[in-house]
């Protein structure tokens, strides 16, 4: 999965309580690639899709859960990538606690992040070809995830979601 090269990373993260505003006007641009519903599935190569998973793995944690639930809103409804980016916004939210130094609500996100992708594991694919859950690396993340759980407190830092 690849950003789009037209669309530039945030000129800086945005950090809860922090002065800094979001850098809104660059998210609106991933956003408006939003479709107002996805038929069958969310395609693996969605650009929005891509860009939210890319902007995680570069550290723009409160950014890359806002892309991933608006990519997550319009996914099909009980479908499988609609599963896989729950966890992956758990994955997001969990990076964030983390680069606030709130280990333990990173850790419980973490672990709801993990069962996210248990109940993935649990549903047989789809057969879709090109969709999200078929094409992404779930069981990496899903070994990632307990690699994580797993690590001492003062050890663990942020989970890339694509780059597991």
């Amino acid at each position: 999965m690849t950003v789009t090269p037209s669309l530039a990373m945030p000129r800086w993260p945005y950090r809860l309580g922090k002065q800094t505003k979001a850098d809104h006007d660059t998210l609106a641009q991933a956003k408006a690639l939003v479709p107002l519903r996805y038929a069958r599935f969310v395609p693996a190569d969605d650009p929005a899709l891509c860009y939210g998973l890319a902007l995680n793995d570069a550290g723009f944690f409160w950014e890359a859960h806002e892309i991933l639930e608006a990519v997550w809103k319009v996914a099909p409804q009980r479908g499988r990538d609609r599963i896989l980016l729950r966890a992956c916004i758990q994955v997001a939210n969990a990076n964030l606690k983390l680069s606030l130094q709130r280990p333990r609500a990173a850790h419980r996100l973490l672990q709801d992040a993990l069962s996210e992708l248990d109940e993935l594991a649990m549903r047989p694919p789809a057969g879709i070809a090109g969709s999200f859950s078929e094409h992404f690396p779930v069981a990496m993340l899903a070994s990632a995830l307990a690699h994580q759980l797993a690590t001492d407190e003062a050890e663990r830092g942020p989970v890339k979601i694509t780059g597991t």
